[in-house]
């Protein structure tokens, strides 16, 4: 499961967690049901997003839902899922960026996709995904084209950018092609005022999602020699902090714009779960600065400090804690701050986004 919007079950509390499994789930059944079971590899966390946009828009929020029946990942239970041109759309946009994600690791020859007969492999497996991405987008009035025109975009803009470009030209395919994911859930929802300041959102997220992944993947990428944005335009991780602060800023004020049936999910996940996972991607970096050069543990050595973690119960119950191999901090799974307004339970009194003003999320 990949995806920068990972939500503590904790923090959700026991209602949002329901609707939030009801979208993952939904999109899971959605890619199996109209692509096969391979699909399903394809899930993540970013694509629900897609899901939960357009039901929080709904005129009747969840009544799109059935009963499923039991499966592994839920320890063999049944549950509701979320159904319908909302779970299907987000099957279409995750197969066309998986088919696209996959065409530029066998481009880079990436790991066992460096030798011709996988390489080959992968690359049928990658058009498949994208044609049933272009299906499925069709099927509920999403031209996919203007993914797969951002994709091929994306390997030109790379090519010719140096340490002259500015990153936002960079990024600009990843933010057209979200934006026009997000702004087609109003049209599903039959809410077309809310295309406008979707799109904004989508636009952000697109930039958030494209400055995270250089952010993670910036030392494995100087180690292997592989191309990154950061690197390539010579961006300082602190200016990537700036840009990314500044897109959640203006992802939680275009989300003031929207008119939703019902956007406590869409409000937590947006406004206050994207926030947590930019810092959980910089650490505890200070806004301008640079990460602090820490020495890895080796892997025997940071075995026995995760025995101790857990023996200690800090994995679960501490505030913070050195992770055992890369140092970094990290986040106890219990734990959770005033930036969650307790699970967002300010969000039962007041509308949407409106309970920014309770909280303290930064608007």
């Amino acid at each position: 499961m990949f995806g920068i919007v990972r939500p503590c079950s904790h923090r959700l509390g026991e209602n949002l967690k329901t609707q939030w499994m009801a979208h993952l789930c939904g999109l899971c059944l959605a890619l199996r049901g109209d692509h096969g079971q391979f699909a399903r590899i394809v899930t993540n966390y970013d694509g629900l997003l897609i899901s939960v946009l357009t039901e929080a828009q709904a005129e009747r929020a969840g009544w799109r839902r059935r009963t499923a029946g039991p499966c592994p990942l839920r320890g063999m239970r049944t549950a509701s899922v979320a159904q319908g041109e909302g779970a299907r759309l987000a099957a279409a946009v995750s197969l066309v960026l998986a088919s696209a994600k996959v065409r530029d690791h066998v481009a880079d020859g990436d790991g066992l996709l460096a030798h011709r007969p996988v390489a080959l492999a992968a690359r049928r497996v990658a058009d498949g995904w994208g044609r049933a991405g272009e299906r499925s987008g069709s099927a509920v009035g999403f031209d996919t084209a203007l993914l797969v025109d951002a994709v091929d975009r994306q390997v030109g803009i790379e090519a010719l950018a140096g340490p002259e470009t500015p990153i936002l030209t960079v990024t600009e395919p990843t933010e057209t092609a979200t934006a026009a994911a997000f702004a087609h859930t109003a049209v599903l929802a039959g809410r077309p005022g809310n295309a406008e300041p979707l799109a904004e959102v989508g636009r952000l997220f697109g930039r958030l999602a494209h400055l995270l992944d250089a952010v993670e993947d910036k030392e494995a990428d100087a180690a292997s020699g592989a191309w990154n944005p950061l690197t390539a335009t010579g961006t300082s991780l602190g200016e990537a902090r700036r840009l990314a602060d500044d897109a959640l800023r203006g992802i939680r004020l275009a989300l003031r714009e929207v008119e939703f049936t019902d956007g406590k999910l869409a409000h937590l996940l947006l406004a206050h779960e994207l926030g947590r996972s930019v810092d959980r991607v910089f650490g505890t970096h200070p806004y301008g600065g640079e990460p602090p050069r820490l020495e890895k543990r080796g892997f025997w050595a940071g075995c026995a400090v995760a025995v101790g973690l857990c023996c200690t119960c800090k994995v679960c119950c501490a505030d913070e804690f050195e992770g055992p191999w890369s140092r970094r901090r990290r986040e106890g799974c219990c734990n959770c701050d005033g930036n969650c307004c307790d699970a967002c339970e300010c969000c039962e009194c007041c509308e949407c986004c409106e309970c920014c003003e309770c909280c303290d999320c930064g608007v």
